[in-house]
């Protein structure tokens, strides 16, 4: 399975739609906040992971004097 960064930010919205659904409410509701705040927290943690591997990549070109840090393949759409 290779999920995207665009991947993640579709399943945010998703989310997002689902919790502004009107009908929503009880105990449906309370079961889609604790979803929705495992899904952030997973989403955050991928998202931190991105911004290391890149800011390790930039460390990478400065270090070896190229012009311009790669992008990860992680972080390509």
């Amino acid at each position: 399975m290779q999920n995207t960064l665009g991947d993640l930010n579709n399943h945010l919205f998703a989310q997002l739609e689902r919790l502004g659904e009107e009908d929503l409410s009880g105990d449906k509701l309370l079961k889609e906040i604790n979803r929705a705040k495992s899904i952030t927290d997973v989403a955050t943690r991928i998202i931190a992971n991105g911004s290391l591997v890149l800011q390790a990549e930039k460390f990478k070109a400065e270090t070896l004097g190229r012009s311009k840090a790669e992008i990860p393949k992680m972080l390509e759409g």
